[in-house]
């Protein structure tokens, strides 16, 4: 019998090995250009193709990647989605080395499950310039049926740097190629000033539901794309991608509903719908028929609907969808007004929103019944709300609550342990956080093999924001009870609440984080450790290690504005990261009798929204015989009044008040008290925009400048020591 035994194991064991194969890709990582509409702007390319190559297996293979780096500088390779070694992840000085220039590096690991996921640059913002590609992996036994994959993504013309740095600056460039600056003249002329009064005084910026302007948005590397192999009758399996750096695209179809089958790579219970949104880094199976000889269209549309790309199945006559009307965003304006408190945190009302399943955003929609003028269109009052919003039309939108697994997901039973994070964030200054921390701000998050995990997240941000496990799969709590389903990227929407859970089965160091590129760049995430976790080979020196990870989020931004007038020259320079800056204001006269300033700070930002900053800094000041003004001498507290010859030290606060006027208040070395009001950038128009200043000194500024581009406008400005000017300002 024992015989038997080992024969069969040894027969069983022979088979295994033989079925299994090894599926080797060599990927060589190079620089490229790519140009849309006449303009070229340097990228990365995988042999050549933007997206990368197409990675298949099929579920049981091992995988042998060999990644050649042809580049001037690290870059790296995440495989999203996929369970495996720690050591292959992929994240830079995290689990896996950096690739160093003119290297090859070998990722070897076992597929051990099968779907739709993608790969991706995990280095600085090199997935923005094009590293990305799809990764499928097909059942052992998979029944025929005709598929085809979409990788959707997002193309500036800008370097990627450039945008995560003109974020940090707050520019309102990109609103204003976008059209959605929400100025005081559009208010007034849609009947909605009221709404932008609430806004400005409750310190809220405009509304948006995208960070950047992006020029052109791709299906498989093209704004427009054709599968013409396909016919009448035909079901089509589309594997679709988000790639996308930070936009979420809206999902349409020409020929019909739409049936998802699978989302982040697992398989779910069908479910039809008209349309659905991916999250950034979010894949989803869905199902398709051709149902007559005519090419369909599957529109996809970025949130914020500035443009669409189009994918096209099936071959002759196009059959086209109409683009989705813009959003209006004084509507969503002023249902956020309703719920941003005086401090900048957000209040549900009560309304207990989680899996998508009530979109805030849901007002900004036109396609929504009676947003045009139609006093006769049907509304609902929603509790908590100062005001009705539009009743839906019957049109089928996916959310989180339909999505059903195919099978049992319960956790194992083992100690649970929970914890609870807020996503917080600071749109004017660009700083994202959980629990206004930054990955570089808190010490990893220990866990334990074996204990389960639950964690709740709640958004306190006015941005959604798709959160990625990496190495895991979690079950989102969805009210389907055991079935559950299982996701490796969360959607969570501004005041949502949601709960997910996972069973640790792994080891070592495992990132979760925000999969807007820019967001997870300026920190919003957290590192989970496995405890007493053996030695990652690829990580030599763990401490070293961490402190480069660290630097992501700790990356000085430059800022420079710089006007030159018929009276002068001033201007302002600054460094600044997450919660320091370091700053310096000239203004520079013609003659003497305008004279020169200079006044620097140093100091650090406080608080979840940054309303407030603390400084120390040093004041220069001159001007021979300056022009008269009949309150030189003193000024509003009846003290002797040093504007025109001044060589300082000073120690002050700055507050940001209602209106988004800054308050200064600072007392120098020589105990003299200064109180200072400013405002800059009032939106009066798409592209105009007014500022001014006072303070107890009795100086005062008011100034208009018109914006021609990002880094150049016409500007004009009264100052009471330098008089009037006229100019070209700088913005940098």
């Amino acid at each position: 019998m024992i015989k038997y035994i080992t024969l069969f194991v040894l027969l069983f064991s022979a088979y295994h090995l033989f079925s299994q194969k090894t599926v080797r890709y060599d990927l060589f990582v190079k620089d490229t250009m790519v140009a849309f509409a006449g303009k070229q702007r340097p990228a990365f390319a995988v042999n050549g193709q933007i997206p990368m190559p197409t990675l298949t297996f099929t579920e049981g293979d091992t995988a042998l990647i060999y990644v050649h780096n042809e580049l001037k500088e690290n870059t790296s390779m995440h495989w999203h989605g996929l369970i495996l070694p720690n050591q292959y992840d992929g994240v830079p000085y995290l689990t896996t080395a950096p690739i160093e220039p003119k290297t090859t590096h070998i990722y070897k690991f076992p597929l051990v499950q099968n779907g739709t996921y993608w790969y991706h640059s995990h280095t600085k913002l090199q997935e923005q310039s094009g590293m990305y590609g799809a990764f499928i992996i097909h059942k052992k036994e998979e029944p025929a049926m005709l598929e085809y994959a979409v990788v959707l993504s997002d193309w500036t013309n800008e370097k990627p740097y450039e945008v995560h740095r003109s974020l940090h600056n707050a520019t309102d460039w990109y609103a204003i190629k976008k059209g959605s600056t929400q100025n005081y003249g559009q208010a007034l002329l849609e009947g909605h000033f009221s709404t932008k009064l609430g806004n400005e005084w409750k310190r809220m910026l405009p509304m948006d539901v995208s960070d950047v302007y992006y020029e052109r948005f791709l299906v498989n590397g093209k704004p427009e794309n054709e599968a013409t192999q396909f016919k009448a009758g035909d079901k089509v399996r589309l594997r679709i991608i988000n790639g996308g750096s930070s936009s979420y695209f809206w999902l349409q179809y020409a020929g019909g509903k739409i049936t998802v089958v699978a989302n982040d790579g697992i398989e779910v219970q069908p479910v039809k719908v008209d349309r659905m949104i991916i999250a950034v880094a979010e894949t989803y199976d869905i199902i398709v028929e051709i149902p007559e000889n005519r090419a369909y269209e599957l529109k996809i549309t970025p949130e914020d609907r500035t443009k669409s790309a189009s994918l096209f199945l099936g071959k002759g006559e196009k059959t086209s969808l109409p683009e989705m009307p813009k959003l209006r965003y004084f509507e969503g304006m002023k249902m956020m007004n309703d719920m941003m408190k005086m401090n900048g945190k957000m209040d549900d009302m009560g309304m207990k929103m989680s899996l998508q399943k009530m979109d805030m955003n849901t007002v900004m929609y036109p396609e929504i019944v009676g947003f045009a003028p139609n006093k006769h269109a049907k509304m609902e009052k929603m509790e908590g709300m100062n005001h009705e919003i539009p009743a839906t039309k019957t049109l089928v939108t996916l959310n989180y609550g339909m999505l059903l697994a195919t099978s049992k997901t319960t956790l194992p039973t083992a100690p649970i342990k929970e914890m609870r994070f807020e996503l917080t964030g600071n749109m004017n200054r660009y700083v994202w956080s959980l629990d206004n921390k930054t990955v570089s701000e808190t010490d990893k998050i220990l866990i334990k093999k074996g204990e389960n995990v639950r964690i709740i997240l709640y958004n306190g941000s006015m941005m959604r924001h798709p959160m990625h496990l990496h190495g895991h799969f979690f079950r989102l709590l969805n009210g389907q009870g055991d079935y559950a389903p299982l996701k490796n990227v969360l959607d969570i929407m501004p005041m949502e609440t949601d709960t997910i859970e996972f069973a640790a089965t792994e080891s070592g160091d495992w990132f979760f984080h925000c999969h807007i590129l820019y967001h997870m760049m300026s920190g919003m995430g957290r590192i989970f450790s496995y405890e007493n976790s053996p030695a990652n080979p690829e990580i030599p020196n763990p401490k070293k290690y961490l402190r480069k990870l660290y630097q992501d989020d700790r990356r000085l931004h430059p800022m420079l504005h710089a006007s030159i007038e018929s009276n002068g020259i001033d201007g302002e320079v600054m460094l600044a990261n997450t919660r320091y800056f370091l700053e310096s204001e000239w203004r520079l006269g013609w003659d003497s009798k305008m004279g020169y300033e200079s006044e620097s700070h140093i100091g650090k930002y406080f608080g979840r929204n940054q309303f407030l900053r603390a400084y120390i800094g040093w004041d220069f000041r001159y001007r021979k015989n300056g022009y008269y003004n009949p309150n030189d001498g003193q000024n509003i507290f009846g003290i002797s009044n040093t504007k025109n010859d001044r060589q300082v030290a000073c120690f002050g606060i700055q507050y940001l008040l209602p209106f988004h006027i800054l308050s200064d208040f600072r007392v120098d070395n020589i105990g003299r008290f200064r109180i200072q009001l400013s405002r800059e950038d009032i939106a009066i128009t798409n592209r105009l925009r007014l500022g001014g200043m006072i303070n107890s000194d009795l100086e005062y500024m008011v100034g208009a400048r018109y914006i021609l581009t990002k880094y150049f406008s016409l500007s004009t400005h009264y100052d009471s020591d330098m008089r009037y000017g006229a100019g070209i300002t700088f913005n940098y």
